[in-house]
């Protein structure tokens, strides 16, 4: 069973379903927000919307959570679908969510959930890859973030020397070593370098990833080196957009890999101990 637009009309509804062919002002927007939010878990309701027999609407997902009873006059649910208020949805246009960061961009309702899971203006996840981290903010907030809360070292300049001194070159545990953070041309770089399994093989990677968008991180490259006792590796390469999951990239093999073998060699001494020299420069593309 449904409800069809003739059935509303002179509702409350009729008003919100003036064709508009601009871009809706605040106070219209406002109110197809409260029509068309969900009253259980208070978020925008999509196709298939469902309504009591007095008209009480709620979204799909909250319809399987309360067991065929409306939440609003514990009246028996059933399955009437509310065509009407899935047509008014159709015929608006909506800021994305991230407005106030500043994406200015309008959408039809139904465009806007996939925009938004894309918007450049989303926060970011912490780059820490340490821990399991659900922190998220813009760039100066996780900026802020790694320094205060995972005390990771901070530096300024496009060019890098680090030493990794491992006493226990045997063990392998899936572990992040260590991240470091680099200001360069005003941005921001995390350097990784750390060590895991591929397949049954224990291997160190290094890779760099970019604090800011996919688009953004094209502008640099980087060129990475690992060595020691007269030997070394070197990687070039673009680096990640923190948006890609450190285990994205990772896992992705997006870096200098070195097996554990060559890595103990460049260690030189009895292989019991891990040292490795690791270098390397970032520059911006013309």
């Amino acid at each position: 069973m449904a409800t069809s637009a003739a059935e509303l009309r002179g509702s409350h509804f009729r008003k919100a379903a003036t064709p508009n062919t601009g871009n809706l002002g605040k106070q219209s927007t406002s109110n197809m927000q409260d029509l068309l939010d969900c009253p259980v878990c208070f978020t925008m309701m999509y196709p298939p919307i469902f309504q009591c027999p007095n008209g009480h609407t709620l979204c799909s997902q909250c319809r399987a959570r309360v067991k065929n009873s409306c939440p609003i006059c514990r009246g028996e649910l059933g399955n009437i679908r509310c065509l009407a208020l899935e047509k008014i949805a159709e015929s608006i246009e909506l800021p994305c969510m991230y407005q106030s960061a500043g994406c200015g961009d309008i959408f039809p309702y139904y465009s806007k959930p996939k925009h938004e899971e894309n918007c450049k203006y989303r926060p970011y996840n912490c780059p820490y890859a340490g821990a399991e981290c659900s922190v998220t903010g813009d760039i100066s907030l996780l900026i802020k973030h790694l320094k205060n809360d995972h005390k990771v070292d901070m530096h300024d300049g496009c060019t890098f020397n680090h030493r990794y001194v491992k006493s226990d070159a045997g063990e392998i545990d899936n572990a992040t070593w260590m991240l470091t953070v680099f200001n360069c041309f005003g941005r921001q770089f995390c350097l990784h370098f750390e060590t895991f399994f591929i397949g049954m093989s224990p291997v160190y990677m290094a890779f760099l990833r970019f604090m800011g968008t996919e688009d953004e991180a094209r502008e640099f490259s980087y060129s990475i080196e690992v060595g020691g006792n007269g030997r070394k590796l070197t990687w070039q390469g673009v680096p990640r957009s923190i948006r890609d999951s450190h285990q994205k990239v990772r896992d992705s093999q997006d870096g200098l890999i070195i097996q554990r073998n060559l890595a103990l060699f460049f260690s030189g001494g009895d292989r019991q101990e891990l040292k490795l020299k690791v270098s390397g420069r970032i520059w911006k593309e013309q």
